[in-house]
């Protein structure tokens, strides 16, 4: 088993999860072109994850699942992951100097955008 990141992560790249990563694992996506199918986020390389769950108390989106209880509407997002194996080049380690503390009302209002709640 690994960890996934979700599209709950998607343009709400926040760094506290990389804070606490032991196997810096956690990617960022870094276009090599306009028609890149990848979104803005972060993303787990499954090839080097500890499956520690250090990532997944920290994460203030709840983007982050075991690949098993990734949710249906997420599902795509374990293949898009593991792309951080298959195309190395296009991720790099994220220099994101702070962190975004989403209110609830945030929180919610992307859960209910992804139709979880």
């Amino acid at each position: 088993m690994t960890f996934v990141i979700t599209k709950l992560c998607q343009d709400c790249v926040d760094g506290d999860c990389l804070e606490v990563c032991p196997a810096d694992c956690i990617l960022q996506h870094k276009p090599s072109s306009n028609n890149s199918k990848l979104p803005n986020q972060l993303f787990i390389d499954p090839d080097d994850c500890l499956d520690c769950a250090l990532c997944v108390p920290v994460c203030p989106w709840d983007a982050i699942y075991y690949d098993d209880d990734v949710p249906s509407v997420f599902q795509g997002d374990i293949e898009l992951n593991a792309l951080t194996v298959e195309n190395p080049h296009e991720f790099v380690y994220p220099n994101i100097s702070k962190s975004v503390k989403p209110s609830t009302d945030d929180i919610e209002a992307n859960k209910r955008y992804w139709n979880l709640i």
